[in-house]
């Protein structure tokens, strides 16, 4: 039976977190907003405090046992400090040094030797970065069709192709990108590959302009005849050798959402949460306790505070479900296009209550723009409604 009481290192992870974003984060929030970028000293000073968006707390993988004192909480842990760090401001956040997307596939399906190598550079003195590149400009949703193509060739793959909309893609120190040995293969061509800032043939040509979170980095990138080596596809040749691993590649990217869907949730019910209470704050300050729109209004707010815990409570059980080694995929679609969905609806009701005190340069206006993301990136609403009906029907052996 799932406790809806935190445990004492939730707590603190949870206090620690608002702080951060109180004190740290809502700070700086609009200025970056404007300037389409977080200050460089700002990101200085995070990273000597040690605030990083890393394995151990952002997503953290699979635990492998449940029900005794050394409970893997990593996935809880990660979802409950995104939500008040989004609370904060969702760019600033997704802004912090760390390796971020490009963690969790390194941390799951990566070799001792790769989490040793790509994983430890975060621990240096000057902020740095890793990125997810998976979405490409024909291959969003549908995972299976990327055309990114890596050519066997002496001592490692020769990689042709362009992804589009990586976050934080220009400054990362490496990148987890996904190719295929042979486009008519579909998941069975794939592989995960890290390529390193600096390789011969890769670029980011481009910075993406966007609606929202526009203070966060967001590249194109291209491989034109770019070597990467052997010892950096992820997994080892080994991992692709073995017959029943033939859609490692595939199941990698899969593996990755499963984790990273939760944290997506909980940003956007820490955006939802955001607006929710500052329109909340402003009806008690500007109207009195009576008349037909603070009665409209009470109806709308409790609405959305009501959405908002039922898509943290999604959350929540898909995050545990993860720390027990359970599988998610079914809860980590469900929190993710439900909490999407809630919290541009709750922005949208805070928007109309706050009429035109809501409107240019203003906090909820901003948040409105932000969190229109979450309902399509690590897949779409229509995705993850797909990856719940398949899970339904699979009992029955029906194909969805």
């Amino acid at each position: 039976m799932i406790s809806f009481e935190l445990s004492e290192r939730q707590k603190q992870m949870k206090e620690l977190a608002h702080w951060f974003a109180e004190h740290e984060i809502r700070p700086i929030a609009m200025e970056a907003e404007r300037l389409k970028q977080v200050p460089g000293d700002w990101l200085d000073k995070v990273n000597k405090m040690g605030i990083h968006l890393n394995p151990s707390s952002f997503a953290g993988g699979r635990g492998k046992s449940g029900g005794t004192k050394k409970e893997n909480e990593a996935n809880r842990m990660g979802v409950i400090a995104m939500e008040e760090l989004a609370w904060g401001d969702a760019a600033v956040t997704l802004s912090l040094p760390g390796p971020g997307l490009g963690g969790p596939p390194i941390q799951t399906s990566g070799t001792d030797e790769q989490k040793e190598r790509f994983l430890s550079i975060f621990t240096a003195d000057e902020p740095r970065w890793g990125a997810y590149a998976l979405t490409e400009p024909e291959a969003g949703s549908d995972a299976s069709a990327i055309r990114t193509t890596a050519r066997k060739t002496e001592g490692g793959y020769i990689l042709n192709g362009q992804k589009i909309f990586i976050t934080n893609g220009a400054r990362a120190s490496w990148v987890v990108v996904f190719a295929t040995v042979d486009p008519g293969l579909g998941r069975l061509g794939q592989r995960a590959f890290v390529v390193e800032k600096g390789t011969k043939g890769f670029s980011a040509p481009k910075i993406v302009e966007k609606m929202g979170l526009r203070a966060n980095e967001t590249a194109e990138l291209l491989f034109e005849d770019c070597f990467v080596p052997e010892e950096n596809l992820l997994g080892g040749e080994a991992l692709y050798e073995r017959k029943a691993a033939k859609t490692a590649g595939f199941q990698v990217a899969m593996k990755t959402f499963d984790s990273t869907r939760p944290i997506v949730a909980a940003m956007a019910v820490g955006i939802a949460r955001a607006a929710f209470e500052y329109t909340l704050d402003w009806v008690k300050r500007e109207f009195p306790k009576q008349g037909k729109f603070y009665r409209l209004a009470a109806e709308l707010l409790a609405e959305a505070e009501q959405d908002i815990a039922a898509a943290r409570l999604l959350t929540w059980e898909a995050a545990w479900k993860a720390d027990l080694g359970m599988e998610n995929a079914k809860e980590a679609a469900m929190c993710k296009a439900f909490a999407g969905k809630m919290a541009l609806a709750v922005c949208a009701k805070c928007l109309e209550l706050l009429g035109p005190a809501g409107l240019q340069d203003h906090p909820v206006e901003k948040w409105y723009r932000d969190v229109k993301v979450f309902d399509i990136f690590e897949g779409t609403n229509e995705i993850q409604h797909l990856v719940i009906a398949r899970r339904q029907y699979a009992p029955y052996r029906i194909r969805v």
